[in-house]
C-alpha cells in the first residue's frame, strides 16, 4: 500500500523554511512552539530527515544579518535540545544514522546565502563549527560572493571571494548548494567543484521558463558530479498560473529532472513558506518576488501533505523502489555519503 511505502522509506525535505517562524517567537517559547506547531505536521509527513535553512529576511539586512543567523543556528540547537526525545541535530553521516535508528527526525542546518558573512569568507568555518552543513551563497539579488537568478542579465559568474567560499566549503565537507545562484554562477560552480553540489529547491525550467528553475544543461551536470536536484513545491516555479496548480504540475517536474538527470539524483525540495510567511511577513506586503505566497498544491500546503507525493507517484506508474529514492533514499544516500 501507498501509506505503507511512505511511513517505511526515509522521506527527506531539504527545504523548509520553519525556523524562520519558529525564530520570531522568544527564546523560552522555541522548543515549544516546535513541538506544538512543526512537530505534528512533520509527523503526519512521514518526514525523517528535515534540512533547516537559515534565511535572513530583508528587515534584517544588512545590520542585523550576523546576528539573526547567530539567533536561528542556536535557535536550531534549542529546538533539538527541547526535543531531544524526537528529534536530533545531525553533523555528520553517523548522527543522521543514529537519529534514524533511533526513531527520531534528523535535522541538518543549511544557510539560505550569506548575508550575515558577506565576503568574510574566514566565517565560514565558525559556521561549520555551529553545525551548518550546507549552504548556499546568493539568494534572488547580488551578493559580494555571486549573482543570484534574478540578476541573470549580468552574466557574471562566482566574484573572488564566492571562489574563495566554494573551496573553503569544499576543505571543511561542506555541501554547496545551486539553488538561486544565477546561471553563470552555477556554470562556474560546475567547472570549479571537485566534490558533488546539490539543488536543494529548485525546478525544472524546460516546463516553466523562470530563473528560478534549472535547464536541462544544468541538471545534467549537477547529476554528473554525483549531486541530487531537490525539487521546489512552489507554485510560481511550477506553472504560469499559480493560482491553479495542481498536484500534476508537481509530478511533471519530478519525472521531467528524473528523465533527464537520472532516477538517482532527484529529491524532495518543498520549500514550505505558506504558513511561514504568514507568521512572519507584515499584512501589507502582498506578494514576494510578484508571488501570492498563498498559492500552494492544494493538500500540500505543508509537510503533512507529503504522503501525496508518494501515492501520486506510485499512480503514475513508478516502481516502489524508484519512488522510495526521489522521496527521500537519494537525499539521505547524499548527504551520508557527503558528510562522511
Amino acid at each position: 500500500m501507498t501509506s505503507s511505502l511512505h511511513r517505511r522509506t526515509v522521506v527527506a525535505d531539504t527545504h523548509n523554511d520553519l525556523l524562520m517562524a519558529v525564530a520570531a517567537r522568544p527564546p523560552e517559547r522555541w522548543a515549544a512552539f516546535f513541538r506544538e506547531r512543526w512537530l505534528p505536521q512533520l509527523d503526519a509527513g512521514g518526514v525523517r530527515l528535515q534540512v533547516l535553512p537559515v534565511f535572513i529576511d530583508d528587515p534584517f539586512r544588512p545590520e542585523g544579518a550576523l546576528r539573526q543567523t547567530l539567533r536561528m543556528i542556536e535557535c536550531a540547537h534549542v529546538i533539538a535540545e527541547g526535543n531531544a526525545d524526537r528529534v536530533r541535530l545531525c553533523t555528520d553521516a553517523a548522527g543522521i544514522d543514529a537519529a534514524l535508528d533511533d526513531g527520531l527526525i534528523a535535522l541538518v542546518l543549511a544557510m539560505e546565502s550569506m548575508p550575515g558573512l558577506d565576503a568574510s569568507v574566514e566565517l565560514i568555518p565558525t559556521v561549520h563549527r555551529l553545525g551548518v552543513r550546507i549552504a548556499s551563497i546568493a539568494h534572488w539579488g547580488r551578493t559580494p560572493l555571486a549573482d543570484g537568478s534574478g540578476e541573470d542579465a549580468t552574466g557574471s559568474g562566482l566574484t573572488s571571494h564566492g571562489v574563495a567560499a566554494l573551496r573553503e566549503m569544499e576543505r571543511l565537507g561542506m555541501i554547496f548548494d545551486i539553488s538561486h545562484l544565477g546561471a553563470s554562477g552555477v556554470a562556474h560552480v560546475l567547472e570549479l567543484a571537485t566534490q558533488p553540489v546539490m539543488a536543494t529547491h529548485s525546478s525544472a525550467r524546460a516546463l516553466l521558463d523562470h530563473h528560478r528553475n534549472l535547464t536541462d544543461e544544468q541538471l545534467r551536470a549537477v547529476a554528473a558530479t554525483g549531486g541530487v536536484v531537490c525539487v521546489n513545491f512552489f507554485a510560481g516555479f511550477l506553472t504560469e498560473n499559480p493560482a491553479e496548480v495542481t498536484l500534476d504540475h508537481l509530478l511533471d517536474h519530478i519525472e521531467h529532472i528524473v528523465s533527464v538527470a537520472g532516477i538517482d539524483h532527484v529529491g524532495l525540495g518543498p520549500d514550505f513558506i505558506r504558513e511561514v510567511l504568514a507568521d512572519v511577513t507584515p499584512p501589507c506586503e502582498e506578494t514576494i518576488h510578484g508571488f501570492d505566497p498563498g498559492a500552494a498544491i492544494p493538500g500540500l500546503e505543508g509537510p503533512a501533505g507529503l504522503p501525496m507525493v508518494t501515492e501520486g507517484l506510485l499512480g503514475r506508474g513508478l516502481p516502489e523502489k524508484d519512488v522510495a529514492k526521489i522521496v527521500g533514499a537519494n537525499v539521505h544516500r547524499f548527504l551520508t555519503g557527503r558528510l562522511g
